[in-house]
């Protein structure tokens, strides 16, 4: 019960610590005049991904690296189905979906299967590791290069630059921290339940890591904002599937059970095909197909139980 405790206040701090990285990155991105829909799919996306990469990280460095890597294929599961169902839900109009985002992501589910044909031999090297982060780098480079144009900026935040970077940095350190106490008490958690720590990682913290996305894409849907919200999403995703793995690999590369990759990294994949699927149909998310998102990830769990209970 303990452990339990101390978990859940480690990953009380690595949301905290995230809300606020998002925050500070978003004004600084503000400042920058980037257009919204590359401060959700490259700012807000790849400060989100940060959670779970600093305990993929930490994971490896204390020799467990498959809890990492459950934890970045696991919350990408949920992103896509999970944390998506639940915006769908929250609104009575459904999910908009901008027409320049299914056609500058047609090769969305190519670049989210990378880790899968890259890993099959159950071992990611750091040349492995070095090719996943450029495949991550050079898709956010043809969502930038197609996304860059000037847009108003609120001006007020024009004169807090520096403030924004300092808190910013702040909250990279909390982020740090919270991720080194999530995995130790993770592991403590699991071995105290006679458990697989995979599971702990894939399911318990791997659901914790999604909340920022999850909040940010529900304010975002609230103001009319569906476009950042989907980005985000996408971008956390891509960025987790890619960067977070192939930095995982580049600092300590590893050896990892394939059943993670068989199994888990083509749910992952298939849920990018489905959700692309709903979002071509009438060029919305309704609530029957955010249903079936979340009978999707349903199985997911249970597939997942059934094979590392």
């Amino acid at each position: 019960m303990l452990n339990l405790l101390f978990l859940l206040a480690s990953l009380f701090l690595v949301f905290k610590s995230s809300d606020f990285a998002i925050r500070y990155a978003s004004n600084l991105a503000y400042t920058l005049k980037l257009p919204k829909y590359v401060i959700g799919f490259i700012v807000v996306a790849v400060i989100s991904i940060l959670p779970e990469t600093f305990i993929s990280i930490n994971a490896a460095v204390r020799g467990i690296p498959s809890f990492g890597l459950g934890t970045l294929f696991g919350s990408n599961v949920a992103d896509l189905t999970l944390v998506l169902a639940v915006v769908v839900f929250s609104v009575a109009r459904g999910l908009k979906v901008e027409s320049k985002i299914l056609e500058e992501n047609r090769w969305y589910p190519f670049f989210l299967a990378l880790p899968i044909l890259v890993g099959f031999d159950g071992y990611y090297s750091r040349v492995e590791g070095l090719f996943l982060i450029a495949a991550g780098i050079f898709f956010f480079y043809l969502t930038f290069r197609k996304n860059h144009h000037d847009v108003p900026v609120e001006e007020h935040k024009e004169h807090y630059a520096y403030k924004n970077l300092l808190f910013l940095a702040c909250s990279m350190g909390g982020l740090l921290l919270g991720s080194h106490l999530t995995v130790k008490f993770g592991v403590a958690f699991a071995e105290a339940l006679a458990i697989n720590p995979v599971l702990i990682g894939m399911f318990f913290v791997g659901l914790g890591t999604t909340l920022p996305e999850l909040f940010f894409s529900l304010k975002a849907v609230r103001h009319e904002g569906d476009g950042l919200a989907l980005g985000d999403v996408l971008g956390t995703v891509i960025s987790d599937a890619t960067i977070a793995v192939g930095v995982l690999a580049l600092i300590n590369p590893f050896s990892f059970p394939q059943k993670i990759v068989y199994i888990t990294a083509t749910f992952m994949v298939a849920a990018a095909i489905l959700l692309f699927s709903f979002m071509r149909s009438g060029r919305i998310i309704t609530k029957k197909e955010g249903l079936l998102l979340l009978l999707f990830y349903a199985m997911f769990v249970l597939v997942e139980y059934t094979i590392n209970g």
